[in-house]
């Protein structure tokens, strides 16, 4: 089969294991099914911004040519710093975008990638935002009305808490043993200060992730289309927004948002 087209970062749906689907220009393709095949990515050189199209000689922040990084809504620094949103004071680059976006209910959780990590998503982004982080286990630990409280209240845990993940041990599956997110979630809660205890979340299931991967890489080499034109090779797993190839290479697909390729498979 021979595609073409702007890649964006791949769907997934929560099953077991996790189903993934490559957004190929306006083609989708069942990434499960490529598993412990071979498959070849060619980078034609164009890249079209995620945001409004255009050609853009350079990618920002995943994906945005600088103009858009600039303005566009979903470029704002609050998607990385949710603390710094200002929508529920009436103020964000579009109002519009603000409040299906910013101004509905976030969670604060718990996640297990690699060792344990607090961060915030929106609400309909669980657990497409967990299976993007390469989790393997993660349990709600609070619920806002918006992005800016949820960013206040995850500042003040991560004083105690990473909310980093470590890429290369969570591609080598190396996870810390014995964590219980459950009493971790009762212990960190109590370095939350009264007024934000109200929003701590009652629901305690733990959601377990497992991904489409036939063997973990014990060494890993980061491949990117921005020094390499034609990556190739046996896919022998999918986890998080990576492929990981039979050489032990990884390619990070959600980096590469808007990049026009060929692929055969």
């Amino acid at each position: 089969m021979q595609l073409e087209g702007n890649i964006r970062k791949m769907r997934t749906q929560l099953t077991y294991p996790v189903s993934y689907f490559l957004p190929v220009g306006e083609n989708k393709v069942e990434m499960n099914k490529l598993v412990g095949k071979d498959i070849s990515m060619n980078f034609t050189g164009q890249i079209n911004c995620v945001s409004c199209g255009k050609i853009t000689k350079t990618s920002f922040n995943q994906g945005f040519c600088y103009n858009c990084m600039q303005t566009a809504p979903e470029a704002s620094e609050s998607i990385i710093r949710p603390e710094l949103s200002k929508s529920h004071l009436g103020i964000a680059r579009d109002m519009e975008w603000a409040k299906k976006h910013d101004l509905i209910d976030h969670f604060v959780y718990l996640a297990v990638a690699n060792d344990i990590k607090v961060g915030v998503t929106r609400e309909h982004q669980i657990p497409t935002r967990w299976i993007d982080q390469g989790a393997s286990f993660a349990i709600k630990l609070a619920k806002t009305p918006n992005r800016h409280i949820a960013g206040i209240l995850e500042i003040f845990l991560k004083k105690h808490i990473s909310d980093k993940t470590n890429w290369r041990a969570m591609l080598k599956n190396e996870i810390a043993e014995n964590i219980d997110l459950q009493k971790e979630k009762e212990k960190i809660i109590q370095f939350l200060p009264a007024e934000l205890q109200k929003y701590v979340e009652k629901d305690n299931e733990i959601t377990s992730i497992k991904y489409p991967v036939n063997e973990y890489p014990k060494k890993l080499k980061s491949v990117s289309f921005d020094k390499i034109q034609k990556i190739e090779g046996m896919i022998k797993g999918i986890k998080g927004q990576y492929l990981i190839f039979d050489d032990d290479t990884v390619l990070n697909i959600r980096k590469h948002n808007g990049y026009f390729l060929q692929i055969n498979y």
